[in-house]
């Protein structure tokens, strides 16, 4: 039992590291880069080009799917955003699982055994082919357990309560409608199953990051089709959903979310 509480104290400690390190480094390479691209920006949003109230920046996803994985891989690694998706995937996901805005499919490798079916959906088919690739190199056994669909995340043409589990990492931040889109999943999960969110979105903790999210929202939803300034606590407070668990990483920014379908 003490070797236990020793690993997972370690665990804590390597991830709390590795959280703030990532942390760091993604600030310094926000900060010090893209002053032409903040410019360019800037004069096209002057011109009332506002990215973050176009739904159509989600295009974007089509046109950066084969580099996707390459660019923010790295970031990930150093902020510890695999171990978070492995946790939440590992604990919580069960059963038969709906995943939205699945992208290349990032999750694909922390789906335990306990997880019968995985259907990846998404709107770009580009990402979707991404994630299919992946699909096709693992071993018969898992690659039976995925399927994939081009999907609108806001208008699932699925049954209600039909899976286990729904699963959104880093989506809210991009859907035009994220509280319709947590109506549409909680609508296709079961009354007793999980909602499974990893998501990011302005700190109410650290003003100063806020700010610089506020002020280079444009840049970023032009680059990469998010939106990642928006009030995740607001969005969750008027989702119908019942909160078990909501864990907050990244200065406030990197939120962990275990909940389900609010009774009706």
């Amino acid at each position: 039992m003490a070797s236990n509480l020793f690993i997972r104290r370690a665990g804590i400690v390597v991830f709390g590291g590795a959280a703030y390190a990532g942390s760091a480094l993604l600030a310094y390479k926000y900060l010090t880069s893209g002053v032409e691209d903040q410019a360019e920006t800037q004069q096209n949003v002057a011109c009332g080009c506002s990215y973050v109230c176009n739904p159509q920046r989600t295009q974007r996803f089509q046109n950066i799917a084969d580099e996707y994985d390459k660019k923010i891989g790295r970031d990930e690694a150093f902020m510890g955003i695999n171990l978070l998706r492995r946790a939440l995937m590992h604990f919580h996901a069960k059963g038969t699982v709906l995943e939205v805005a699945a992208g290349t499919g990032r999750n694909l490798p922390y789906y335990s055994k306990s997880v019968d079916r995985i259907v990846l959906s998404d709107s770009s088919d580009q990402m979707l082919e991404q994630a299919q690739n992946k699909i096709f190199k693992l071993p018969e056994s898992d690659r039976r357990r995925f399927a994939v669909l081009k999907a609108d995340a806001a208008s699932l043409e699925l049954p209600d309560n039909s899976f286990d589990c729904v699963v959104d990492t880093f989506g809210l931040c991009s859907f035009d409608d994220p509280i319709r889109v947590l109506k549409e999943m909680a609508r296709v999960c079961k009354p007793d199953g999980k909602i499974l969110l990893l998501e990011h979105g302005r700190s109410h903790s650290w003003e100063g990051i806020t700010n610089y999210l506020d002020r280079h929202a444009e840049r970023h939803a032009k680059n990469w089709g998010c939106v990642w300034n928006r009030d995740l606590d607001a969005i969750l407070e008027k989702a119908p959903l019942k909160l078990q668990r909501v864990d907050t990483w990244h200065f406030g920014t990197t939120y962990y979310v275990v909940c389900s379908p609010k009774d009706t």
